[in-house]
This record gives C-alpha cells, sequence and structure tokens, in this order.
C-alpha cells in the first residue's frame, strides 16, 4: 500500500483510540456517548445556541453528521486525524500544491500543522514539504529580525521590572 494511502487509512481509523476518540467526540457535542453502540446514530443534540462552548466546532460536527447521516464510528473516523480541520494526506508535492491554493485564493494567510504522530510527522513536513514550498517562493528561508517583534518591525516594550527600584528589607 502506497505511503499516502497508509497513513490516509491511518488517520480515518478509529482503532485501538476508541475511548479516547470517543471523548473527544463527547466533549465537542457536550455529550456523553460512552455506552452508545458505535455503529448507531448520533442520538438527539442540543440547538448549537444553547452550546457552552465551541459553537462552531459544534455546528461543524453536528451538520457533518447530519448531512452524511454519519454513525458515531463514522463521524470518529473522519474527525480522527485533524479533529474536525482538514485533514490532507498526499505526496509533498500535493499537500504543496493545496497550501499554494488556500493561499493564492486567499482562503488562508497561514497554517498550523498538525502531524499525525510527534515528532516524525513534523520532520517529514519539515524535510520534504518546505522544500516544496521554499521552491514556489512561498515559504521563506531567512528572517529579517532575530525576534518575531523585530521581524514585524515592533519596538521593544519598557520592561516594567526594569524601572522600579530595589527596596531594601
Amino acid at each position: 500500500m502506497p505511503r499516502t494511502l497508509h497513513l490516509n487509512a491511518f488517520l480515518m481509523g478509529v482503532g485501538h483510540h476508541e475511548a479516547y476518540a470517543l471523548a473527544q467526540l463527547s466533549g465537542i457535542l457536550g455529550v456523553d456517548l460512552t455506552g452508545l453502540p458505535l455503529d448507531g446514530p448520533l442520538p438527539e443534540l442540543p440547538d448549537s445556541g444553547t452550546v457552552q462552548a465551541h459553537q462552531s466546532r459544534y455546528q461543524l460536527v453536528t451538520e457533518l453528521a447530519r448531512r452524511e447521516r454519519l454513525t458515531i464510528r463514522q463521524l470518529i473516523g473522519r474527525l480522527g486525524g485533524g479533529r474536525g480541520h482538514r485533514v490532507v494526506a498526499d505526496t509533498p508535492e500535493q499537500i504543496a500544491d493545496q497550501i499554494e491554493l488556500w493561499f493564492t485564493q486567499g482562503a488562508a494567510d497561514g497554517f498550523n500543522i498538525m502531524p499525525p504522530h510527534l515528532p516524525g510527522g513534523l520532520a517529514d513536513f519539515v524535510d520534504h514539504v518546505v522544500p516544496v514550498l521554499r521552491a514556489r517562493g512561498l515559504f521563506r528561508s531567512d528572517y529579517t529580525g532575530r525576534t518575531l517583534r523585530e521581524h514585524y518591525g515592533l519596538p521593544r516594550p519598557v520592561s516594567a521590572y526594569a524601572a522600579s527600584t530595589l527596596v531594601s528589607a
């Protein structure tokens, strides 16, 4: 099986992480799903307006489950690798294509990389995808400053502690 297909199958599978995945989904939905059949539908869920936290994530997940009539197991599989975020598992060139498309079309101005495992997944991205992005002029090699503040040309704030005087006991 090609590596990208194997990785994609791994990301979409539930496997031995069922209890953790079920707990994560329960947390997103604000409903304890423990004990419900994984191959059954989601139970009746509260309206998104009554959810106290992460309303956008709640709405995304519930709409996905309803629209595609997913079972709990299928929903866990769909959310598995990226916890509801877009998952791209392809060749370095195809991953770079997706990043380039989103960036050049104004759909994103930056990306959070969430490798499926650490440190190997991050190393794979840095070693294989970043060089493709650099060759396309989409990822810098050098920074203008030594710190993020310097890079953006922001002045260094005065320390609240530098001006204070020591009081002797």
